[in-house]
């Protein structure tokens, strides 16, 4: 059974092309915004490691990756941040929140790939 991504991103394209490149080596389950994603997670589905983006309507993933590690369930999933959002005060900021990783946008995705595998692997 390969490892489980979540992606959590407004922009479904950003999705197709981290899920092209992810293909062979790990499963994707996407979602267009983060109260799709929690009520997955909060139906027992639990995936190796979370991508999400920052700047999302409804629900920020400043939020979303509040909620994530204020919970007992999901504080030890790992979360990378993947975004356009080049503040350094918000990406140290992210990573103090218990963010994994910090991924600007445009990425690459033969990159994005080799950093979750070092965290799939510890």
């Amino acid at each position: 059974m390969k490892p489980l991504i979540m992606l959590v991103d407004d922009r479904p394209e950003i999705a197709k092309v981290i899920s092209m490149y992810l293909k062979g080596s790990y499963d994707t389950v996407y979602f267009e915004n983060v109260i799709a994603a929690m009520a997955y997670l909060q139906k027992g589905n639990l995936p190796n490691l979370i991508i999400t983006d920052i700047n999302m309507p409804e629900i920020s993933g400043f939020e979303f990756l509040s909620q994530l590690k204020s919970s007992v369930l999901f504080s030890s999933i790992p979360v990378f941040v993947l975004s356009s959002v080049e503040s350094r005060v918000d990406q140290i900021k992210l990573l103090e929140m218990g963010a994994a990783d910090f991924i600007l946008k445009p990425f690459n995705p033969e990159e994005l790939k080799v950093r979750i595998a070092k965290w799939i692997k510890s």
